[in-house]
């Protein structure tokens, strides 16, 4: 019976193939730097040049016994002069590799940073479903500054002290061509334990990357929801689990620690074993008058010296594993092309925004996040230009999912969505998202002030424009209040401000961008009676001369639409005015009787409340 195929060797292909297309790819990067590498390589040329000849001109010194000749005092302060302008030189040369390199490095890696970035917003929804922004933060982050010291590190290491090595085994064989040769049999032993210690250290160093990525994800979910941690009481058991992700992170750190450190000393302990072995052959060579002295002590110098460009390059093995993981991870980001692609160029329909009615058609369109889980089951909904239409039911019934498809945040699995006439799949999506404006239960914020904010740091727009969209929404009055009124700068996610007040400013961006079709995706959620008034009226503007999707909690909300549209897992089960569906008594009017109950219940709450505390 034949073997079943051993899926850790496929993935060790696909990673190898990921690997090899992602340092084909890094090489792209550092193409612009060609001659800020051979700088550096010449650089180090004669860095290193002007180090490997100090030990030669002090092994003139004692075998010329210029120290003990009354004749050698000049020869001995040339020499020292030389020496020190050999150290000048070396000293020079290295700053020059070192600035060179590190210009190269930090050049590729913000070039680097920047297509990432930009790659990851041009993904569709369903990639951010599949990967935590911890996890995106740990690439763009860290993953990238370990190519950086690949750059500045490996690189430097394998130019540098290869090249010390090659010079250095060329002074040796100039000194004493048996010596030489018994240093060179430790040859094989260094490759031995280099292939022995290789499996393990990347394996170790993966491992402690993958519970890294985890454990920042872990942290910035919990700082996320650190309001809800805080409210039901949750900061001991989060505390633990952060514990537990924390100490298999140590487990893992400890792990290639050691697995460092011991390859590392092997190579300490090889290198003391060359000089102990040198001392004696070439000690008992001096004593029998076969070696001069000052032969020895060079050959020892560059012993020492021959076994620290191979512990350097040993010691950035780790850096390298860490590189091979970080390109692997990077390149299956890049590898990844969005679900939603824009239209051929042939196929392509741009549209512009002044001249689309707003007719929307939903035609026989199925939807599934995932293969075998459909979520939209043909469903077909006509909506007229400028028409206001409401959309309800009950948690899963499919309300977001059809909206997200209008944005194409996600793309149908059958049938088609159109904006007068025209299948959104060949619209242009700068020109769909100019097209179509969206404003949800939780509008975001960035850091930064309310005009910035409101104009989405857009430089074309002018001040006065965003202001007036402010004022037309009615935002105006709150924000002239703040000490600073519109410069005033928002926390992260504007957490200073009310669920209210954040709406309002993205009800002020609507009217700043202009779109031709709006969707409110349950955005009166969640609001105190006054502050649903106010949005309300702020939705009055902002829906003028709009086709107006609303996906609403609060049937208040929308019971003025021009039609209601009620779903039920994945389809329509009922659609007309709120006096027409209430008059069926069907499906809506069962929501309306449980949502006008939740209004009571919440009513009468307020008021027990409020006489609790004015009693």
């Amino acid at each position: 019976m034949p073997d079943k195929p051993d899926k850790t060797d496929k993935t060790d292909k696909t990673n190898k193939t990921e690997r090899k297309n992602g340092f084909r790819a890094l090489m792209a990067y550092a193409a612009p730097y060609k001659k800020n590498f051979a700088a550096v390589a010449v650089c180090s040329l004669f860095a290193l040049s002007a180090d490997l000849l100090q030990p030669y001109l002090i092994k003139t010194v004692i075998d010329e016994k210029l120290l003990t000749g009354s004749q050698g005092v000049g020869r001995i302060m040339a020499i020292g002069g030389l020496y020190l302008l050999l150290a000048v030189v070396a000293l020079v040369f290295t700053y020059l590799q070192l600035n060179l390199l590190q210009r190269a490095g930090q050049g590729i890696v913000a070039a680097l940073r920047g297509d990432l970035f930009r790659h990851i917003t041009r993904q569709s929804m369903s990639f951010f479903d599949r990967h935590p922004s911890g996890s995106l933060v740990t690439n763009e982050s860290s993953d990238t500054e370990t190519i950086n010291q690949f750059f500045t590190g490996v690189l430097q290491s394998i130019v540098k002290d290869g090249m010390s090595l090659f010079l250095t085994v060329g002074f040796m064989f100039a000194l004493s061509a048996r010596l030489a040769l018994y240093c060179l049999l430790l040859f094989p032993l260094i490759l031995l334990i280099t292939v022995l210690f290789r499996r393990m250290l990347r394996n170790s160093y993966k491992t402690s990357r993958a519970r890294l990525s985890r454990l920042i994800a872990f942290l910035a979910e919990n700082l996320a929801g650190m309001s809800l941690i805080q409210a039901f009481h949750q900061e001991r058991e989060q505390t633990d689990r952060f514990r537990a992700q924390n100490h298999l992170y140590r487990l893992a750190t400890m792990k290639e620690v050691r697995s460092t450190v011991l390859f590392n000393r092997s190579f300490d302990i090889l290198g003391n074993l060359t000089v102990a072995f040198v001392v004696w052959a070439g000690g008992e060579a001096v004593l029998k008058q076969r070696l001069e002295f000052g032969v020895l002590y060079a050959f020892i110098s560059y012993v020492r010296q021959f076994f620290q460009p191979i512990n350097s390059i040993t010691q950035q093995w780790n850096t390298l594993q860490s590189t091979f993981v970080s390109v692997e991870r990077l390149w299956a980001i890049f590898s990844r092309e969005p679900d939603v692609q824009e239209p051929e160029a042939d196929a392509a329909v741009p549209v512009e925004s002044g001249r689309l009615q707003g007719r929307i058609d939903f035609d026989s369109i199925r939807f599934s996040y995932q293969e075998g889980a459909e979520v939209l089951h043909g469903l077909d909904l006509h909506v007229k230009p400028g028409e206001f239409i409401g959309i309800v039911g009950e948690t899963g019934a499919g309300k977001s999912s059809l909206v997200g498809l209008l944005t194409r945040f996600y793309d149908v699995t059958s049938g088609s969505v159109c904006l007068d006439g025209i299948d959104i799949r060949r619209i242009p999506q700068a020109d769909l998202h100019r097209l179509v404006g969206l404003v949800q239960q939780e509008p975001f914020l960035f850091s930064g002030s309310i005009i910035d904010n409101v104009r989405l740091f857009r430089s074309d727009i002018a001040r006065a424009e965003a202001e007036a969209a402010c004022r037309l929404v009615g935002a105006e009055e709150w924000i002239s209040r703040l000490k600073h009124g519109y410069d005033t700068v928002l926390s992260e996610r504007g957490s200073g401000l009310s669920t209210g007040e954040r709406q309002l400013i993205s009800f002020a961006r609507i009217v700043v961008f202009k779109p031709r079709i709006l969707i409110l995706d349950e955005a009166t959620a969640n609001l105190d009676s006054y502050t649903e008034q106010m949005i309300q009226n702020a939705l009055g503007v902002v829906s003028a001369g709009r086709t107006t999707l609303v996906i609403a909690h609060r049937l208040s909300t929308i019971q003025q639409a021009d039609r209601i549209v009620v779903m039920k897992d994945g389809r329509i089960a009922e659609i007309g005015k709120h006096e027409e569906l209430l008059a069926l008594n069907g499906y809506y009017a069962s929501l309306h009787r449980h949502s006008r109950r939740e209004g009571q219940i919440a009513k009468g709450m307020s008021s027990e409340l409020e006489r609790r505390t004015t009693g």
